[in-house]
């Protein structure tokens, strides 16, 4: 039997003419991906929680997981900033045993004119219309009255005399990123409380408890998600990514080959960010630092991660500064890091981030990942890009080894057989290697091809007869992040 037929028997003896479909070699590679965006729902009714679950409008996301809610936030961010990359959510309860924080909203005296209230939740406008003569009670009724009016917010409020008291929709300790200020726009854009009145406001604090994800983490199962973001920076949460990720037993291990990167963000000042991103070592996860905006963090994070796919989709390896996150408000000038300090953060595994004409940008996207096993210094997991191209290269080899060797059989090099015959060589691989290494190089993905050849390792394993054993040895393209240059100027 000189051609090696997958369904057609050798002992027909029906005429005539018999043919079967063989798509081995007309394939061609193309990388899907996929986002999950995990966060807490407002919405008690929603039957599924820890399942995730495909979304395609923000609109979808406060239907099904409540308006104001913090995946539905999450979803806003993200879709504001990629349309591209298909999108899930894991939506998540409040932890049963936690307590939603709360803020006030205090007003006292009598306004002597009319004006207008700009009161904000986080970055969202609330207008409180105020007429003269208004006392400060009618005034907190009012404000009271127009945060509740707008669903979308992620609070609601309670007026008693001249305080309103405000609490956040979730429970836990979410609720304390909550900010609220007044006159944000500030006198050029006619923001300023009306005259005879004054108002103090106070963040929400004292939110407590911490969801938990097994369940949820546990009913992904084996599905390839991409850009895995979370609305989460508590250590509980982190780690239980950290597992679902490893390359022992997670989603990076030889057995699952699904792959993907965690996404977050962390509020906090420059020491609180520094010491944050000095307690992680995890090649799998990448922490945004910012301190100061007015954006939810978890919105900020969806943002993030929502940029960056858009960019990585088209390609692994380019590099992703200057990336505009839409939607997301740029922390005032006093609050943002400098070049010194974001070069601080930088050596502590933490993500940056820079404002350019009032837009949010991508600075540097790295991985937690700083210290090797004996807790040395080690960049092999710096940038995020290795990462992503790593997965683009392993995902392209096995699709490329499946689809044409799926039911090869196995012989020596230098073994007579006839054309058509479905069997394969060391050699033949080799050969099939190179070929797609000089294809990922053409794609700008690789580099040196010659290097490559002479590394390339193919052989049959001399325990196991039937293994093809192989020592790939790829050289990623870099990215320009810095240029240096000298100005050695003449006169």
């Amino acid at each position: 039997m000189p051609i090696s037929f997958n369904t057609i028997p050798s002992t027909l003896r029906v005429p005539l003419f018999y043919a079967e479909m063989d798509n081995s070699k007309a394939g061609t590679f193309s990388a899907t991906y996929r986002a999950l965006l995990c966060g807490q729902i407002s919405n008690t009714l929603y039957a599924d929680v820890d399942k995730p679950v495909l979304i395609s409008s923000a609109d979808q996301a406060k239907s099904k997981f409540g308006p104001g809610s913090q995946l539905a936030q999450m979803v806003e961010g993200y879709f504001s900033n990629n349309t591209s990359v298909e999108l899930w959510c894991l939506p998540v309860s409040d932890p049963t045993s936690g307590v939603a924080a709360t803020g006030s909203i205090s007003v006292t005296g009598t306004a002597t004119a009319a004006g207008t209230i700009s009161l904000y939740i986080y970055d969202e406008l609330v207008q409180i219309g105020v007429d003269e003569n208004d006392a400060a009670a009618d005034v907190a009724t009012n404000i009271a009255a127009a945060v509740n009016a707008d669903k979308d917010l992620p609070v609601t409020a309670e007026a008693s005399e001249s305080t309103v008291s405000v609490t956040a929709k979730h429970k836990g300790v979410i609720g304390n990123d909550i900010k609220v200020a007044l006159n944000l726009g500030g006198d050029a854009n006619g923001e300023a409380t009306p005259a005879g009145l004054t108002i103090s406001v106070n963040d929400l604090s004292s939110g407590s408890g911490n969801v938990e994800l097994d369940d949820a983490i546990a009913n992904l199962g084996d599905e390839q998600y991409d850009f895995v973001v979370s609305g989460w920076t508590v250590k509980s949460v982190l780690d239980a990514f950290s597992a679902y990720m490893n390359d022992k037993t997670g989603n990076w291990s030889y057995l699952k080959q699904l792959y993907g990167h965690v996404w977050a963000a962390y509020r906090g000042t420059l020491s609180e960010c520094q010491t944050f991103g000095s307690d992680y070592n995890d090649q799998h996860l990448s922490v945004l630092g910012i301190d100061n905006t007015h954006s939810p963090i978890w919105k900020v994070a969806a943002a993030w991660a929502g940029a960056s796919a858009t960019s990585i989709a088209a390609d692994p390896a380019r590099p992703l500064q200057t990336l505009t996150l839409e939607g997301i408000s740029a922390p005032d000038i006093t609050s943002r890091f400098t070049v010194t300090e974001r070069e601080t953060l930088l050596k502590n595994g933490i993500s940056t981030y820079n404002v350019n004409a009032g837009k949010v940008q991508i600075d540097r996207v790295i991985t937690t990942y700083q210290t090797n096993a004996y807790g040395q210094a080690d960049n092999s997991y710096l940038s995020v890009e290795t990462m992503y191209t790593s997965a683009y290269i392993l995902r392209y080899l096995r699709s490329i080894i499946t689809s044409k060797y799926g039911r090869h059989k196995l012989a020596n090099d230098g073994t007579r057989f006839s054309d058509g015959q479905a069997i394969v060589t060391p050699n033949v691989i080799r050969a099939e290697l190179i070929t797609a290494y000089e294809a990922l190089e053409f794609q700008g993905l690789v580099e040196d091809v010659e290097a490559f050849k002479a590394n390339l390792i193919v052989e049959r394993n001399a325990n196991d007869r039937n293994r093809i054993d192989v020592l790939f040895t790829p050289d990623y393209v870099n990215q320009l992040n810095i240029f240096a240059l000298i100005n050695q100027f003449r006169l």
